[in-house]
């Protein structure tokens, strides 16, 4: 079924279940992609972990300042310098009426940090959870571990007798295809519960009217359309037929702006768009078969210097992305100005390092990059192979869902491809570094999809890991990353600009720089 015939059809289920129930408060989400999947640990999407908070709650959250606050924890002290205790908060229930107690944080803690699991990283320094009686829970960390706190917003807690019950105490995993009961079934503590989902194509909330917390919004069911066409999606909020999109295309906003009773909530996000390179023996596709150009430093900087990221900002974003040279955003910790200092545009220059390398006539790699996942990127990935070429450099495009190019990546059959970081849940430098930069070993570099290492740069990060001085903290990450971006480890392009758009049932909506929409805070008229 096309992309038009399954939103219309869509469209007409909506509007019969909205004439059938007029009363209700329904708020019509319409979002350039689907979520991976109903289980919150399959996968370390921040728009799939963002969509399912509405179900899942952790220990601890960001309230509406980004400021942590207790959620399913209601206090917590630090008992040693590798022992914290939480006090779980009493009279919650999971949507399926089971009551939530410390088997439930143990059964969680244990999945998420499964080997196997793929959201392992987001607890790098977790050893272990003991539970103390029904309402208290320990948890034993590595030495003097600063972030755990913010590693807990994103670790939500899951049902142990309904995991048990459904065969689901194993991990799933999107990006390998691993799938489970959870991935189609949900059963949170959250404000909405799932009451059904056709996947690509629908899913359905509705609240929670158990929830535990006090409700700040009216809706009463949320309706969640994937709608991957941009024009379809602006089409369908200037028509009624949704109420909110999270990701209004950059080239409508004109558009927009002068339709009455459309409001435009637009910004800088905390995330940072970069090229990275595959760092094995070999690539995957080239005409260069004996060795890895990407290892040569002078290839690298080619490559960069290649980049008119001054173009790209203006023709490709639209003038509202922030070019940047750094790994992370300035309001994230251990940012330093230095980062941000980026090379010139230079092609002579590019064509020259490649010559010293040994590629006067440049090479062929494979360029991969998702068309669903981050704004403008097939666009991006366009533009970059065009000014490649100049230079000789001779990308082979290739362009998918993320539910396909992430397997690619998570088994290394890709050249040069592009990621983009937010450094959430732990909104801090250490996020990426030690998920994305550090070499692949047990809970770090899970993200280190090209192989590459630093021993100097793993010493810093473990180091950090270990210092709750926070300014020495920031000190070691911000050598970390100067270090990396002294390689040219990676090549930063830019901090993206979230768009989104409200029609005229919307009455109020927060918008947060970590991008993720908290419909629980979002009022209807």
């Amino acid at each position: 079924m096309n992309q038009f015939l399954r939103f219309s059809v869509a469209a007409a289920a909506l509007a019969a279940a909205t004439f059938s129930a007029s009363a209700e408060n329904v708020m019509r989400w319409g979002s350039q992609r689907d979520i991976l999947s109903l289980d919150p640990y399959s996968y370390g999407s921040s728009f799939t972990i963002s969509v399912l908070n509405h179900v899942y709650e952790g220990l601890v959250r960001y309230d509406d300042k980004l400021q942590i606050a207790p959620a399913l924890a209601e206090s917590w002290e630090v008992v040693s310098p590798t022992l914290w205790r939480f006090h779980l908060r009493k009279g919650v229930t999971f949507h399926n009426g089971d009551p939530f107690s410390a088997d439930d944080v143990i059964a969680s803690f244990t999945r998420v940090s499964d080997p196997a699991s793929p959201l392992r990283g987001n607890l790098p320094a977790y050893k272990g959870a003991k539970k103390i009686d029904d309402h208290t829970v320990e948890i034993t960390t590595t030495p003097n571990y600063p972030l755990l706190l913010n590693d807990l917003t994103n670790i939500v807690m899951l049902d142990k007798k309904w995991l048990v019950e459904n065969h689901a105490e194993a991990p799933t995993d999107a990006g390998k295809g691993v799938e489970g009961y959870a991935t189609t079934h949900a059963n949170g503590t959250g404000p909405f519960k799932v009451v059904s989902r056709r996947p690509d194509a629908e899913t359905v909330f509705e609240v929670n009217k158990a929830w535990w917390d006090k409700p700040r919004h009216n809706i009463d069911k949320i309706v969640f359309t994937p709608i991957t066409s941009s024009a379809t999606r602006v089409a369908a909020l200037l028509s009624g037929e949704i109420d909110f999109t999270n990701e209004a295309p950059l080239q409508d906003i004109p558009r927009l702006r002068a339709t009455p009773d459309v409001k435009i909530l637009a910004s800088n996000e905390l995330r940072t768009a970069f090229f990275l390179f595959n760092r094995k023996d070999k690539l995957v596709a080239s005409d260069v078969t004996d060795k890895n150009p990407l290892n040569d430093l002078k290839v690298r900087q080619a490559m960069y210097e290649a980049l008119d990221l001054d173009a790209l900002q203006k023709k490709v974003m639209r003038g509202l992305s922030r070019a940047t040279g750094s790994m992370v955003a300035p309001a994230i910790p251990g940012y330093t100005e230095a980062m941000d200092q980026r090379p010139s545009h230079d092609p002579e220059s590019a064509k020259k390092l490649l010559a010293e390398a040994g590629y006067p006539d440049g090479f062929s790699f494979s360029l991969v990059c998702d068309n669903d996942s981050y704004v403008n990127e097939e666009e991006i990935c366009q533009a970059a192979t065009a000014m490649w070429a100049r230079v000789g450099l001779k990308a082979d495009l290739d362009v998918g869902p993320t539910s396909l190019q992430t397997a690619k990546f998570e088994s290394g059959k890709f050249d040069v491809g592009i990621l983009g970081w937010a450094n959430e849940p732990m909104i801090d430098s250490y996020s990426i570094l030690v998920q994305v930069a550090h070499s692949k070993t047990g809970t770090s570099g899970v993200f280190n999809w090209g192989s590459w290492s630093y021993p100097e740069v793993d010493g810093l990060i473990d180091a950090a890991g270990q210092e709750l001085d926070r300014a020495k903290r920031l000190a070691l990450q911000s050598d970390a990353l100067l270090k990396i971006k002294s390689d040219v480890a990676f090549m930063p392009l830019h901090q993206q600009p979230m768009v989104w758009a409200t029609g005229p049932k919307v009455e109020s909506m927060v918008q947060l720089s970590d991008n993720k929409p908290r419909l629980w805070m979002a009022r209807m008229k």
